[in-house]
């Protein structure tokens, strides 16, 4: 991509199509000392009260800048590289980051080691890499006291805190308010997919386990999606066009929501699964079309459940996980609790917690 200039007009040109920039897109980001506060990166005056008929008198190139006089007196000096991160009007870090396609033949993922001043090193950077191209990562060492997963949490971002609580913990009850708080086997499923919106990142601390079911389970939604795609189109396509409710009730709140099962971007593209059998109503359709969706549903879940997508592994005191709720449906085996202690702390963060650390640390390492 090359900054052209002709007749005191600016052009960016990729190869194929060359278009001319609008002076007042350029004059919005003059960042001079007295235009932009240079730590918090804000603009020090507000473009809505400019005039719109910003022209440029004078525009000249100088080594990698773009020098610009413009007609109401500022002058400025634009980096070039920069003007062209916008070009592409697409997010250059996040999505950067392909997704990597796993199923149970998934082997040797690398597990990230707590220590001090993890939150602000290379190996936090290279763990929300990881984070994205897979959906989950391992963290060992972490501190069990004190409910650390909290203090882990807030140093990403922040926590979203729900009707559970700021954390949860995932231990068998006398009472439960979810299967989670039982001993029984959980089959592959996203969490709170009656919230809007759903909690993006869940964390899974493991304090105690004593026993020797109560194994974690990962299945990939991504990968079992895009194959459902290309085995049977017309099946991908109902699941992510029909709106189904969700609904959670217990003795304080009642929360519903209406989502596909697979959720597209505006470009077809995946964006999320949501699934949890035990908690989805379907809308009344014209009964052939309901014979479709059920046959579709029921598809999707035989690969969820099969042998072929699922990892399972049991995590051990000073594990943490931390996966893409969006992405990932998790599970656990059943276990004996006459057998000892199984105790998990859970929490939930969003997106902009992982991205934001992501982008700052990318810019703190120059990377």
């Amino acid at each position: 991509m090359k900054i052209e200039l002709n007749d005191n007009k600016v052009y960016f040109n990729n190869g194929s199509i060359k278009k001319e920039i609008h002076p007042f897109w350029l004059r919005e980001r003059v960042d001079g000392e007295e235009f932009l506060d240079k730590g918090t990166q804000q603009r020090l005056f507000d473009p809505t009260s400019l005039d719109n008929k910003i022209s440029i008198n004078k525009a000249n190139i100088t080594d990698k800048f773009l020098e610009i006089n413009f007609n109401d007196g500022v002058n400025s000096k634009l980096d070039i590289s920069k003007l062209a991160l916008e070009f592409s009007n697409e997010d250059t870090v996040i999505k950067s980051i392909h997704k990597t396609k796993w199923d149970s033949t998934l082997k040797n993922i690398k597990n990230f080691e707590y220590q001090d001043n993890f939150f602000e090193s290379k190996e936090m950077y290279n763990l929300l890499v990881s984070f994205y191209k897979y959906g989950f990562v391992i963290i060992k060492n972490i501190p069990t006291k004190d409910n650390f997963i909290v203090k882990f949490a807030n140093s990403i971002g922040s926590v979203r805190r729900t009707n559970f609580g700021e954390y949860f913990d995932v231990k068998s009850k006398s009472d439960p308010n979810d299967l989670a708080y039982t001993s029984l086997g959980l089959s592959p499923h996203t969490d709170n997919p009656y919230r809007n919106p759903v909690p993006c990142i869940q964390l899974l601390h493991c304090i105690k386990n004593e026993v020797s079911g109560g194994l974690s389970t990962l299945v990939d939604g991504f990968t079992v999606t895009e194959d459902l795609k290309n085995e049977n189109l017309d099946f991908y396509k109902i699941l992510s066009e029909i709106k189904v409710r969700f609904k959670f009730i217990d003795k304080e709140v009642v929360l519903e929501d209406w989502s596909e099962l697979i959720k597209l971007n505006d470009d077809k593209t995946f964006k999320q699964v949501r699934f949890s059998p035990r908690l989805d109503y379907v809308p009344m359709l014209e009964k052939g079309k309901l014979d479709i969706y059920y046959r579709a549903r029921k598809k999707l879940s035989e690969m969820y459940n099969s042998d072929k997508y699922r990892i399972e592994f049991k995590l051990a005191p000073k594990d943490l996980m931390m996966m893409d709720n969006h992405r990932l449906l998790h599970g656990r085996t059943a276990y004996e609790t006459k057998e000892g202690n199984r105790f998990l702390q859970g929490c939930y963060i969003d997106f902009d917690s992982t991205e934001g650390k992501l982008r700052h640390l990318k810019r703190k390492f120059n990377l």
